[in-house]
């Protein structure tokens, strides 16, 4: 059995119940379940239709997320979270590389690492090394004026820790960012680089091993270890080229808003959603939502 969900942008909120009745219709679908009148609608089928995939791109085009999964343990009971560009709205690095005078070049840098043309690590140590001298103050000082939360992180780690799951951040970036990220939003843990400093002035360097694709692969093997679940169990979520180790190995892996090479890779897609999406996505309804 599969399930399929239909999806809008919580601030739009234009999902016509006749476009998804008419593709549960032409899809043999079980009855609809809204799970939030005007932005999430499912219903189940027995087969995978051959031409999701068309329909998955004539909506994305409208304005609508489709995504299909096997019904059987939609639900997860880890979720593992990048930060930058997915529970927050920016990427730190190119924040604090405004502050120190070199934001277009990194910001550069930094989309093509994303997008899988570059190296992470090298191109981390590279971004890193344009911030030396800078004030090891300014970080929090960007936190606070310049980082803003993506909307639906509270309610999408609050709820799934209601209902007995666990929440790690694990992130690229650093920790001076992950960890206030990380209590805010209510995660268990984060794990992320750390940027060296010395006399209240960074180096230009960070802490080695990097954190890159692969540590995140290594901790969602090390928190599912730890829970004494299989990686069945989880639900991933990012959108650079360094998180889809961990969303390919994670039973449900989501690219959210997606660098296009990433999107490509990973088969459930949110380019138009909130975090919420991913509770829709596990078949909770709005009304289940435990707000953080």
């Amino acid at each position: 059995m599969f399930t399929v969900t239909i999806l809008a942008a919580p601030t739009r909120a234009d999902l016509p119940p006749t476009l998804v009745e008419g593709l549960r219709n032409d899809w043999g679908g079980s009855p609809v379940n809204w799970l939030k009148d005007s932005v999430a609608a499912e219903f189940d089928l027995t087969a995978e239709p051959a031409d999701f995939w068309q329909i998955w791109a004539r909506l994305k085009d409208q304005g609508f997320d489709l995504a299909i999964q096997p019904s059987d343990g939609r639900r997860k009971t880890i979720l593992l979270a990048d930060m930058d560009s997915t529970m927050i709205q920016q990427e730190c690095i190119d924040e604090l590389a405004e502050v120190a005078g070199v934001g277009a070049h990194v910001a550069n840098i930094t989309a093509r690492a994303m997008n899988g043309e570059l190296d992470f690590n090298e191109a981390l140590i590279a971004r890193v090394g344009l911030l030396k001298g800078l004030d090891d103050t300014v970080a929090r000082q960007v936190l606070d004026s310049r980082i803003t939360l993506t909307p639906g992180g509270r309610e999408l780690i609050a709820t799934m820790r209601a209902n007995g799951g666990y929440a790690m951040l694990v992130s690229g970036g650093f920790t001076v960012f992950t960890g206030p990220v990380s209590q805010m939003l209510g995660f268990d843990e984060n794990r992320a680089n750390v940027l060296l400093s010395e006399n209240g002035l960074l180096t230009g360097e960070v802490a080695m091993p990097i954190l890159g694709r692969e540590a995140k692969v290594q901790a969602l093997l090390d928190v599912t270890a730890r829970r004494g679940v299989t990686p069945k169990e989880v639900m991933a979520v990012g959108d650079g080229a360094n998180d889809l180790g961990m969303l390919q190995l994670a039973g449900s892996g989501v690219a959210l808003h997606a660098k296009p090479s990433v999107a490509a890779q990973v088969p459930l897609r949110i380019n138009h959603g909130d975090l919420t999406a991913l509770l829709y996505l596990q078949g909770y309804a709005a009304r289940d939502f435990v707000t953080g």
